[in-house]
Parts: C-alpha cells; sequence; structure tokens
C-alpha cells in the first residue's frame, strides 16, 4: 500500500507572512515554501567579496548591489529567492508595501555549491530570465578557480563566457566593472571541502 502525502500549497502573500516570522530564509517556489541550505565559508567569502568590490566600482553609475538578505519576486512563475549578489539600474522596484523585495535587477550572481549548482544553472536561471531588465547572469565555484558568465545580446540570445584560472579577468557587461578572479577568491581555501 503506497502512503499518499498531502502537500501544502501556500499563496505568496502567506509564504511572506510566515518569513516574517521564519527564524531562518526560505525560498518559495510556484505554491511550496523551501528552506535554504546554509552557506560555508569560502560561499560567504565569495559572495562578499564580489559585492565589496561591485559597491565601490559602481559607485557613479547610478547603481545598487545588494547581498543574500534581499529578496526577489519572479511575478511570471511565482518565485521568491534570495540571489547572492544583485545588481540594480536606478530606483529599485519593489513588491508590496515594504523595501525588502524586489523585482528589477540588472545582474544577478549565484554562488554554486552541491547542493544547488543544478537547479542554479537550470530552472532558476529560466526563473531569472523571464525578468525583463535582467542582462547578465554569473555563476562562480565555490571549489576552484571557475566563473561562468551569461550576456543577453539580444532577446532570447545569451552569450557564455567560462573563466578557469587566478589570473583570469571577469569583466561585466551590463555595467562598467572588471574583477581579477584573485581578487573574487581572496582568502577563499580551496581545501576545505565541508558540504552545503
Amino acid at each position: 500500500m503506497q502512503v499518499q502525502t498531502h502537500k501544502h500549497y501556500y499563496t505568496p502573500e502567506e509564504y511572506l507572512e510566515l518569513e516574517e516570522k521564519a527564524e531562518y530564509k526560505n525560498e518559495y517556489r510556484d505554491g511550496e515554501i523551501v528552506p535554504m541550505t546554509g552557506g560555508t565559508t569560502n560561499h560567504n567569502k565569495i559572495a562578499g567579496n564580489f559585492y565589496a568590490y561591485l559597491k565601490f566600482g559602481l559607485k557613479k553609475q547610478n547603481c545598487d548591489v545588494y547581498i543574500g538578505d534581499v529578496r526577489l519576486w519572479i511575478p511570471r512563475y511565482r518565485q521568491h529567492t534570495y540571489p547572492d549578489v544583485m545588481v540594480i539600474r536606478g530606483k529599485p522596484l519593489y513588491t508590496g508595501t515594504n523595501t525588502t523585495t524586489v523585482m528589477n535587477p540588472l545582474l544577478i550572481a549565484e554562488v554554486l555549491s552541491k547542493s544547488t549548482q543544478n537547479y542554479d544553472q537550470g530552472d532558476k536561471f529560466l526563473y531569472y530570465r523571464s525578468i525583463p531588465e535582467f542582462r547578465e547572469y554569473i555563476l562562480i565555484d565555490q571549489y576552484k578557480y571557475h566563473v561562468m558568465q551569461y550576456v543577453k545580446t539580444t532577446e532570447n540570445q545569451w552569450l557564455f563566457t567560462e573563466l578557469e584560472s587566478e589570473s583570469a579577468v571577469l569583466t561585466l557587461q551590463s555595467v562598467d566593472f572588471q574583477i581579477e578572479l584573485s581578487e573574487l577568491y581572496e582568502q577563499v581555501d580551496f581545501t576545505v571541502t565541508s558540504e552545503d
């Protein structure tokens, strides 16, 4: 005999209400609430490095840089996520009555982990591509020097670039900024092999 489990589906409003009281972050995936895994120290260092260099480098470009705690709403796919780093040109477009959830990133960066890399490169990228302002996606491996860059060239076309050495330079196309991988991976210890 097969036991059926009943999944509870939440509205976006129910999710937001629960998220305000939650002790840890959860993503919302079209009715399901999915707990986010904890990050490693390397994950944190890489996201922090990218954020810090971007924040300083984009000072006079009418852009704001956000890190992990700012939520993104993707209406077409009914998804709430917490990208590792986002860049928004001009003013953030908020959803709801507060300033915790944005809708208009120009650039999104995700630090890959073993548990999320397939999702980040697959369905999540599909969801992100539905955002009209979205032009650039950066995926950063936390276990070795490896960065994947996707740049929107025209409607429904993305250019892929891969960087795999410490001396390589990541040159962003959506904003005027570049960073050496040695800076992006500053203080990252590849010998640490903890799972996340």
